[in-house]
């Protein structure tokens, strides 16, 4: 297998554009004794823009020649760089002290990976990833805007979310066949639901979208809610209602 070939496996586009990595960096904005997870650093494009002012960078990549890579460009004895896979690694560090979580996502892995993290809620500052910019659309979602389905709806109860900019194919060193997006999540200061509640929140959302064609009141219909009484039109589709609907949903079968 080639380089080129194992890298496209891995979902592996390596950002290049000195000008797009000078706008992430002023969108990150780095401050003095910040503590980064990078999130499939590469070769480190992004990593040399997080360094400096006594700030500590964990960077975790599930290729083992770029943690070798990493290790050699940055030998200072306060970075950490971890040979793993970020779906099945435990992020303890996360429950220990709070991180501000960048990185170019792998595309074909980005959803299950901000997913994942809405756990660690409590020990994140802010994430910016670059992702798909079909991804993004889903992410920074409402009912109002973009494609608002299960994804938005799960990530709105815990973050504010914004896309930032869009970035061409042509500023990876590999030319990904999409367009992406650069994006922000914001945890909220009160989260609309408490985090030890997010299985079972996840799940309704699942359940309300199961069938895109019946109303929320059919999709859920195994539960007793009463619809009216919430203010909420049980013909609607579940793109029709708003976070606070969800939430509302909720909290009424969560008594």
């Amino acid at each position: 297998m080639n380089d080129r070939t194992h890298r496209r496996k891995l979902g592996q586009n390596y950002l290049i554009d000195p000008v797009i990595l000078f706008e992430i960096e002023r969108a990150i904005n780095p401050q003095k004794d910040n503590l980064f997870f990078e999130i499939g650093p590469g070769k480190g494009a992004l990593t040399d823009y997080l360094m400096g002012q006594n700030r500590k960078v964990i960077a975790m990549d599930l290729d083992k020649n770029n943690i070798i890579t990493l290790s050699k460009k940055f030998p200072k004895a306060e970075h950490d760089f971890i040979f793993g896979d970020v779906l099945k690694e435990p992020l303890d560090f996360l429950h220990k002290t709070k991180h501000r979580v960048v990185g170019n996502l792998p595309y074909n892995i980005s959803t299950q990976i901000i997913i994942k993290l809405i756990n660690y809620l409590n020990g994140i500052e802010d994430m910016h990833f670059l992702v798909q910019k079909e991804v993004a659309n889903r992410v920074c979602a409402s009912n109002q805007l973009g494609d608002w389905g299960r994804l938005g709806v799960k990530i709105a109860a815990f973050f504010e979310t914004a896309i930032l900019f869009d970035v061409p194919p042509e500023s990876f060193d590999i030319k990904p066949k999409v367009q992406s997006s650069f994006i922000r999540l914001i945890p909220r200061v009160n989260p609309m639901i408490a985090l030890n509640k997010y299985s079972e929140f996840s799940n309704l959302v699942d359940q309300s979208f199961a069938n895109k064609r019946k109303g929320i009141k059919n999709n859920l219909k195994k539960l007793e809610i009463n619809f009216e009484k919430l203010n909420i039109n049980p013909l609607a589709r579940a793109e029709e209602l708003s976070i606070e609907d969800f939430i509302s949903v909720f909290q009424s079968i969560d008594l």
